[in-house]
């Protein structure tokens, strides 16, 4: 996996409930260059969210190919990642695109890389980021030990994160399926 310096993405579900936030942080090198970006979506009419790490226009190169693979398969969620990892690693120039993303929708969670990954969590949790470790040791605590929501859950979790990764703030976006 890569090494990420300035976002931290986390995917919760429970209960019938569907989120995942990220930080605001934007950085260049050693200098944050943005605040307040926005490094998760909902996409396909609303039906998937995804949250991606990495250099951003790679990653908003990889989103569009992305939605345009769940059209091909009419929203299938395990297809279209399988069929975006296949591409993105087989393909010479999307190769070369630095980004990782996360995908979830109401039945289905993966984290899909440029190193032609589809991970499914084995639990109801997943993370990538620079401080992604951080929120995923935070929400496995939080999911275990309290009766929280899921946003709630990514919400304290990203919060945790922010306060432990210097390349994580705590100005956080939260997107959720109900």
């Amino acid at each position: 996996m890569a090494t990420y310096r300035g976002t931290t993405i986390l995917a919760v579900r429970r209960n019938g409930h569907f989120a995942i936030g990220g930080d605001g942080q934007l950085t260049l090198d050693d200098t944050i260059i943005k605040s307040k970006g926005k490094k998760v979506r909902k996409i396909f009419e609303d039906q998937v969210l995804v949250g991606y790490a990495g250099a951003a226009a790679d990653a908003l190169a990889l989103l569009d190919i992305f939605e345009g693979k769940l059209k091909q398969h009419n929203g299938n969620l395990t297809m279209s990642a399988l069929d975006m990892a296949k591409e993105w690693r087989m393909d010479r120039n999307l190769r070369r695109l630095e980004a990782d993303m996360v995908v979830m929708d109401k039945s289905k969670m993966y984290l899909v890389s440029g190193l032609g990954e589809v991970i499914e969590p084995d639990d109801d949790i997943i993370a990538l980021g620079s401080g992604g470790s951080f929120a995923l040791s935070a929400a496995r605590a939080l999911y275990q030990h309290t009766p929280m929501p899921a946003a709630e859950i990514v919400r304290a979790a990203l919060a945790i994160a922010a306060d432990i990764c210097v390349f994580t703030n705590s100005n956080l976006t939260v997107e959720e399926l109900k």
